[in-house]
């Protein structure tokens, strides 16, 4: 029987599984689908070897798609709020959100040539399963790119409508993959194969117990600055060394989705999600220049405010801003064990051109906490 704290549903190892001490208390799944309500799914696109030939290959992509709500009740808002550490990098409907504090629809997360056919097919997904919903409504998607150019052909197009819809269609809670898939698949970070991660804890309060969960698409970060559980461990583990046959560039990002049962106002959502870059530190991440460190936080409590008809006044429950701390706490937390799952759960990767990105060696950062 799995442990999902120390596998992945298809038994790859995870953070927890080298030995390394993490803080608080993680979730059943120890996953962002920890917060009820809340599935994620993934299309994985990898295909071809070799030279880079633009519209046929290597394609090492796909979409991370996140449901904030069961499908049924996507049209409900979620209040939400966004924090932008470093700017390099999109989300699209975030001036929608930083006007409103709200949000609807799902969530994807891709490279970044793809980021416009994954905002506008989600739009043709919710025309298809809710027909009549957007007649007289308008849709803001939000949609988020990491860049995978290194080992994919990212400028080939890849990504269609039809891979968005089943990454909507197959998001499932419990238990989900992390490493190379969905949108992580050709990601690359500290050096070594990058990707999706996600981790959760939950929070005791009087009101609750609450349960904070996140997810990341990660992508940053030189080798030298990996940081794990506190120690500089990136100048001792110079090999395996990544192999670019290209030319190098510094094109980085980590896109954070946090996600709660707690009931929280827009302004603490965006005080959660300031909080998610402390988290990338502890990592060894320091938003550097080229490095799109963007970050939505969202809470799936209050909905029945959210849908008050226009001739009432609205009610919402909150935690106070004085009880915030575990909450960020949590965050932090999440954010760090998050990014190390993406990598843990990873293995090595050869994309366009024989690019090749290594896997963490396991052993030596497990002996390293022995």
């Amino acid at each position: 029987m799995i442990d999902h704290h120390l596998e992945t549903p298809a038994g790859r190892p995870r953070a927890r599984a080298l030995g390394l001490p993490f803080d608080g208390r993680p979730g059943p799944a120890n996953a962002l689908t920890d917060v009820p309500g809340v599935t994620v799914g993934y299309t994985t696109l990898i295909e071809g070897s070799g030279p880079l030939v633009v519209g046929s290959g290597p394609v090492r992509t796909g979409v991370t798609a996140i449901l904030p709500r069961p499908p049924g009740d996507l049209l409900v808002p979620v209040f939400a709020g966004l924090f932008s550490a470093n700017g390099n990098g999109e989300m699209t409907g975030s001036h929608m959100i930083a006007e409103t504090g709200a949000m609807t629809l799902p969530v994807t997360i891709t490279n970044t040539h793809a980021c416009g056919i994954a905002r506008d097919a989600t739009i043709d997904w919710i025309n298809r399963t809710a027909p009549g919903a957007l007649d007289d409504a308008w849709g803001l998607p939000v949609a988020a790119e990491t860049y995978d150019g290194f080992l994919n052909d990212i400028n080939g197009r890849h990504l269609r409508a039809e891979h968005v819809a089943a990454a909507i269609d197959g998001a499932a809670g419990g238990p989900i993959e992390e490493g190379s898939v969905g949108g992580g698949t050709g990601m690359v970070c500290f050096g070594f194969k990058g990707g999706s991660g996600t981790a959760s804890r939950i929070v005791d309060h009087p009101a609750g117990p609450f349960t904070i969960g996140c997810f990341v698409q990660a992508n940053f970060g030189p080798r030298r600055n990996l940081t794990i559980r506190g120690r500089r461990l990136g100048p001792d583990l110079a090999e395996p060394a990544l192999i670019d046959r290209t030319p190098a560039r510094e094109k980085s990002s980590i896109i954070g989705v946090i996600a709660t049962d707690a009931p929280l106002l827009p302004h603490q959502l965006i005080r959660l999600a300031r909080r998610a870059p402390l988290g990338v530190a502890l990592t060894g991440g320091y938003a550097y220049h080229s490095s799109g460190d963007i970050f939505l936080a969202f809470s799936t409590a209050n909905g029945d405010a959210l849908t008050a008809p226009k001739t009432s006044v609205a009610s919402t429950t909150f935690v106070p801003d004085s009880a915030l701390d575990p909450l960020f706490d949590a965050v932090v937390q999440t954010v760090e064990e998050a990014i190390l799952n993406a990598m843990v759960a990873n293995q090595d990767m050869e994309g366009r051109d024989g690019n090749f990105v290594p896997a963490l060696p396991r052993d030596r950062v497990a002996a390293a906490f022995a």
